[in-house]
């Protein structure tokens, strides 16, 4: 039985990884179609950061899932929970920081709650706005 939880967290780690892969492509033809527009520099930078933070966020989230099975399927000792502890903080901070930058505010202070994956649809659905705006 250890085996398969041993699978699941690394099946966890892996899509994290890949959530936060498929987000830079993701920033990167989102860039790349703001720069084909004629889009201001400064809105392109905008559009890459958002989309790249968002897709950060919501590998951070997965990852923080893949420890957390990883520890409740171990042999439970004090040293494997403040091991976790520590990561959890560490990823916490860290997702609180790039909400920060993402929003310019802080994330107790947002109106709506926007999860890592809600920030890079919001991008997407910009950009095909933007293109559809500019076919016209």
């Amino acid at each position: 039985m250890e085996d398969v939880f041993t699978w699941v967290a690394v099946a966890f780690e892996s899509l994290g990884t890949l959530a936060m892969v498929v987000g830079l492509l993701i920033a990167i033809v989102l860039g790349i179609r703001a720069i084909g527009r004629g889009d201001p520099g400064e809105e392109i930078f905008g559009i890459v950061r958002r989309t790249l933070g968002g897709a950060i966020l919501l590998g951070l989230e997965v990852l923080v899932a893949a420890d957390l099975v990883r520890t409740i399927t171990s042999k439970p000792s004090i040293e494997d929970a403040l091991i976790l502890g520590i990561i959890v903080l560490i990823r916490t901070v860290l997702s609180i920081s790039i909400q920060i930058e993402i929003d310019g505010v802080l994330p107790w202070r947002r109106a709506v709650v926007t999860s890592g994956a809600t920030v890079v649809a919001h991008e997407v659905r910009r950009d095909a706005a933007a293109a559809k705006a500019s076919d016209k």
